[in-house]
Formats: C-alpha cells, structure tokens, sequence
C-alpha cells in the first residue's frame, strides 16, 4: 500500500510513533474522565457539562488559532501545546491520587485542556502537510487517523483494566508519561522549509479571509454544513456511551472499557479501509451519515451487552469515514496560505459545536432514558440530512454516489 510508503522517511515515522504512544495515554485518560465523572455526580448531564467544556474552546478560540498557524512556525505551535498539554496531565494525575478532584475541578480543567487543544489542532494538521507534501497528505492523514483508532480500540480497556486492578489514578499517570515521546520528537525535528515560507508570506493575512473562502465555495461549505449537523446530534459517544453503559447497562468499569473498545474497533476497521483507500471522497460522508443516523435509532430495541457493542462498532467505522473524508477533502482544496486557517474551522465545526451535543445528549438521558435518547439524536441526524436528497449536494457527490468508487 502507498500510504505505508511513508513510513520509511525517518522524521515522520518517528512522529507517527510518538503519536500512537501519546493518543494512547489520551484514550485512558478520557475513559476514565467519563467514569471519574458519573461517579462523583450520577449525571448524565453532569457529563455533559464536563465534555461540552472540553470542547468549548474549539469554538471560542478557532478562527483565532487558524490565523496563528498560518504566521508563525506550526513546529513550535504543536510542541509548546502538547507541552502544555503534558503539565496539565500531571497536574490532573496527582489532584487524582489525592483525592482532590471535585466536580468544578473537573469543569476548570476540561476548559484549560481544551483551550490548548484549540490552539494546537490547526497547527498540527497543516504541519503533516509541511512534512509528507500535499500531495501524499490523504495518506498521511490515514496513517495518522490509524494511530488514533489503534489507540481508541486499546485505550479504554486498558483504563478498565486500570480502574479494576490498581485505581482510577494510575490512567491519569500514564496519560501524563505517555507525552514525552511527542514532545521529544517535536522538539528535535528539523525546520521545514514550509515553515519559514508560510512564516513570511502569511504575515498580514486577515483573520476571516478563511472564513469567506469557505462561504464562497459551494462544495466546502455544503461540506462544512454537514459536518457541523452531525457533529452535534450523531457522534456525542463521550457523553452516551458512558452514561448508557453505567446508568443504562449497570455495567462496572471493565465492562464500560469493553463497549469504549467496541467504538474504537469500529474506527480502527474504518481507518484501515482509508489506509487501503486514502483518496478523498466527499460522497462518503453522506453515506457514513446516514449510517450513524441508523445506528443511534436501533440503540432503541431493547439489547444485551453484545448487541449494544456491535452498534457501538458499526457507529465507530461510520464515524471516522466521515472524519477522514471530510479532513482529507478540505486539505486537498485548501489554498496553502489559508489551509490553517480552514483547518481551524474544520475544528471549530467538529469540535465547537460538541459542547450543545454534549449537553443535549445528556439532557435527553437523564430525561427520557438512554434507549429513548438514542432514538431521538438518531432523528435529529437523519433529519439534518433529509435536503442533501433534494439536490443540495454539488454534481461531483451526486455521480459519486451513483457510481461505485475507483480503485486506487
């Protein structure tokens, strides 16, 4: 396969490496977050809050991040973030074993993590793009995505396994250790020529200009306007998942690891099928949409464990098909001396519309119960994408839909 090319230039196998390590310290650490979490309040809700904090910030601070990362050196963006990241970890870790974490703590530090998550994001997009060219960028973006599935299968049941065995302080440790690699990696990594480049001709670029290329491209913004939609009624899996697993299921920690593990196995088999096939395909996401819209409406039967997992699996293929689809149809569009700016909105639409998804989810779960909520934000999805029948899709994506896919 040409994306496992990549993997023989030194500088990006050792950042993807260092990633895979890091994002599975960050898979532990989530799935205990949710569990710390609805173990101190018993809310759904609660959860909400917490998760919707987190991504807050994506939609505060994006377009103002997108601007950085189009001036200054995304190097240096990445490492100073995912430094920060590191400290916030051990902070986090050692408030744990303490035993010093109360529910507003959980709130300040979802909002901290997620202000620095902002900031590095776009930055550290457009930087895989300076590393492999845009050209293998599609490829490189399956890699990476990969890593981070591989990580989302394997993570959460090590948090189970943690919780179980030795204490929910030990995933928030190994979250905190598990940065080093990265940011050793990031800081020992040659300038690349792009840097400097974009450094100088970026200098004066308005902090919208991202913002009216998308509004005057009519595939992007369709693009942009059904990642948003589903973003907030068909992947909210931080706050369901959690909630459906111990106030639903009744299960213990291993058991909420399982059906964690289930999503990330779901999203590993969806990221391989991109490695295989990593040219971008915006006709996907409709697809991958609908799917999720599906999935969510059939959480409303009444099912054991299992079939709660196979859901859980199918809804993980279907999201990161989406993902990945949408992420590498932006960047191959994206002008380069706007692509972090229209990578910042790209995580201002994911991520910043999390926190009203969030919430409503787990509003729906305290209210209606978890099978009854499950339905109606599989309603909400199915519905946001009733027009894209109707022609509201460009030409391209309709006789993509009507065809099967080349071969790559």
């Amino acid at each position: 396969m040409k994306s496992l090319q990549l993997l023989r230039d030194t500088h990006y196998r050792r950042y993807w490496l260092s990633l895979l390590i890091s994002n599975l310290g960050n898979w532990m650490q989530s799935a205990a977050m949710g569990w710390l979490v609805l173990k101190i309040s018993g809310s759904a809700e609660a959860l909400g809050w917490v998760v919707g904090l987190r991504f807050l910030p994506s939609l505060l601070f994006s377009l103002h991040a997108g601007a950085l990362a189009d001036r200054f050196s995304r190097q240096r963006i990445v490492l100073v973030c995912q430094s920060l990241m590191m400290g916030l970890a051990f902070v986090t870790a050692a408030l744990v074993t303490w035993g010093a974490l109360d529910y507003w703590h959980l709130l300040v530090l979802s909002f901290a993590q997620g202000t620095i998550l902002a900031l590095d994001m776009p930055a550290r997009q457009a930087l895989v793009v300076e590393m492999v060219t845009k050209s293998r960028y599609p490829e490189a973006m399956s890699l990476n995505s990969f890593t981070f599935n591989l990580s989302r299968l394997l993570g959460p049941a090590l948090a189970g396994i943690c919780i179980a065995s030795w204490g929910m302080s030990w995933a928030f440790w190994i979250n905190a250790i598990t940065f080093t690699p990265l940011v050793l990696t990031l800081l020992y990594l040659p300038i690349l020529p792009g840097q400097i480049q974009q450094a100088t001709q970026a200098s004066g670029a308005r902090l919208l200009a991202g913002v009216h290329y998308v509004l005057g491209d009519l595939l992007i913004r369709r693009l942009f306007f059904m990642l948003g939609w589903v973003s907030i009624f068909g992947v909210n899996f931080s706050t369901l998942i959690p909630a459906y697993a111990r106030l639903e299921l009744g299960l213990d920690a291993q058991g909420y690891g399982f059906l964690l593990s289930a999503l990330g196995l779901g999203a590993l088999i969806g990221s391989l099928w991109q490695v295989w096939s990593p040219a971008a395909r915006p006709g996907r996401m409709l697809k991958a949409a609908l799917a999720l819209a599906g999935l969510h409406l059939l959480l409303g039967l009444r099912l054991e464990i299992w079939g709660v997992a196979a859901i859980w699996v199918g809804c993980g293929f279907a999201m990161v098909t989406m993902m990945i689809n949408t992420n590498t149809s932006l960047q191959t569009l994206a002008p380069d001396h706007l692509r972090g700016r229209i990578m910042a909105l790209y995580s201002m639409v994911l991520l910043g519309t999390a926190p009203l998804g969030s919430w409503l989810s787990g509003y729906l779960f305290d209210t209606l119960g978890g099978r009854q909520a499950a339905v109606c934000m599989g309603l909400l999805t199915f519905m946001g994408l009733l027009p894209f029948f109707k022609g509201a899709l460009p030409q391209e994506i309709l006789n993509e839909l009507r065809s099967p896919a080349p071969a790559d």
